[in-house]
């Protein structure tokens, strides 16, 4: 039966997986009786990691005993703990801790307004699943590894496994195998729900759901512009997607309507402050008659940026032939590569150039600007598309940068540029025709979600008083229909 052409929306009803199907391939190693689920509402147990609300970082507690009653004779009396909500990352890159936080920080505020849905003392933490790994792996450097000559290894990977009609459902196979101390966590706590940027992160709260037989929801959020194979398409109760086209990737591999919601992918700043563009521009000493460029050269891994900047190096010399445009190179926090432009500025005595260090508002900076230069990461050009800052997406693309890409680029959001000699092409297009900016403008309008995070935080609330329990195995593999893009 053709999909309904209408808005996907939060579940309304009974929120539970659906039942598995004979076409379905369930490994039954795992499958012991399902415990009794627990109530949301119990959520009672202490706290073994606490979470800060400035910074939403992970800190160690050590309260870790049940309340005891007070009336005992010399009892020591240890506070009941909060309710809570999880939001869990996986520290590979930075795009998924970045949108973890973004939904915790919505969902704080409405807990803070009084939000009836939650307790009033509800408290929500953010974990990255890596520190409850069996074995202990930089996640960073790990995803760094698929940067170079592996990166069409990656590519196919990420495109190609379980994307056709052989599909992932979930199961407990990743939580007992590598996740063991975080279903010991979950256990303790009994989290009111679970939201998950990452797909090692929902594997791991399915599994531990699974395990100790409880009942809160899991919302997966995935943080590019499409959807890859690994997630748990039967056990979340909630697909948080950015466009219709992931909602339509979705449908062949049976995940219903209900569990789709359409609300972009959350970053921070993305609240809707109008910033004074001149007092911004006063402020950091850039031309108000000028085209603001912004070079995102910086990030919290340099290795991805290393053919990004040595494209730059090779442009930076035919920068101030392109005098209507003044150009703001972001070099975040190393030092040396800012060492390096200023040096090249000094050098080539560029004067349409600006070199910052790390810049604490972002969000003030993007509104400011006219044009970004950028990679092609999910969060990277969110962040653009909610700033209304047109794109020059910079570099090859594999994996999900891809898919990114293509999006982009095929919806005239952006503009894309391989090679130093394409770039410059393209700067010389826009800086003749400047029309040719507004036009991406408007175009990303289509694509721009700036209410995501507090969308994303109210569906989870929604989701919390249904019983999302489900049935124990150890993994599950099912099969789907014809996939509704071509890979």
């Amino acid at each position: 039966m053709a999909s309904e052409l209408k808005p996907i929306s939060v579940a309304q009803g009974d929120t539970r997986s659906d039942a598995i199907s004979k076409e379905d391939i369930v490994l039954e190693s795992d499958a012991a009786p399902r415990s009794q689920p627990v109530s949301c509402s119990d959520a009672d147990e202490p706290c073994e990691l606490a979470c800060s609300e400035a910074t939403f970082e992970c800190a160690a507690a050590s309260d870790k005993g049940r309340a005891i009653d007070s009336t005992q004779e010399g009892a020591m009396v240890i506070p009941a703990q909060r309710p809570c909500i999880l939001v869990v990352h996986a520290s590979v890159g930075s795009g998924h801790r970045s949108a973890a936080i973004a939904a915790a920080e919505a969902l704080e505020r409405l807990i803070a307004a009084g939000d009836e849905r939650v307790p009033a003392d509800t408290e929500v933490q953010v974990l990255d699943i890596l520190d409850y790994g069996r074995i202990k792996f930089d996640g960073d450097k790990t995803a760094s590894a698929f940067t170079g000559p592996t990166r069409p290894i990656y590519d196919i990977t990420w495109r190609f496994t379980l994307t056709g009609r052989l599909l992932w459902g979930g199961g407990t196979s990743w939580a007992r195998i590598m996740f063991k101390k975080f279903t010991e966590y979950v256990e303790e706590r009994s989290p009111l729900a679970i939201v998950c940027t990452h797909i090692t992160a929902a594997n791991a709260a399915v599994g531990a759901r699974m395990l100790t037989g409880q009942a809160f929801p899991i919302v997966c959020v995935p943080t590019d512009y499409e959807i890859e194979g690994w997630w748990p398409h039967k056990e979340c109760d909630l697909f948080c997607v950015a466009t219709e086209g992931m909602a339509e990737t979705l449908r062949p591999r049976r995940v219903p309507e209900r569990k789709m919601l359409l609300t972009g992918i959350p970053v921070r700043g993305a609240d809707g402050t109008d910033f004074d563009r001149r007092a911004v521009r006063e402020g950091l000493g850039l031309p108000q008659d000028k085209t603001v460029v912004l070079v995102m050269a910086g990030a919290h891994l340099p290795q991805p940026y290393v053919r990004f900047r040595a494209t730059m190096d090779l442009t930076m010399p035919y920068l101030k032939g392109l005098s209507d445009m003044h150009f703001v190179f972001l070099p975040g926090r190393d030092e040396e590569y800012a060492l390096h432009l200023r040096r090249q500025q000094d050098d080539m005595a560029i004067d349409n150039m600006t070199v910052m260090g790390y810049v604490e508002d972002m969000p003030a900076l993007m509104a400011a600007s006219d044009l970004a230069i950028c990679k092609s990461g999910g969060l990277t050009v969110t962040e653009c598309l909610c700033a209304r800052l047109p794109m020059v997406l910079l570099g090859r693309s594999y994996g999900q940068e891809k898919v990114n890409t293509t999006l982009l680029t095929s919806m005239g959001a952006s503009m894309h540029a391989t090679t130093p000699r394409e770039l410059l092409g393209t700067l010389r297009h826009l800086h003749a025709n400047p029309g040719s900016i507004k036009a991406m403008l408007i175009n990303g309008e289509a694509l721009r979600r700036p209410n995501a995070a507090r969308d994303v935080a109210s569906a989870t609330l929604d989701l919390i008083p249904h019983d999302c329990s489900s049935r124990r195995h150890f993994a599950q593999f099912y099969w789907g229909g014809k996939p509704a893009h071509t890979r």
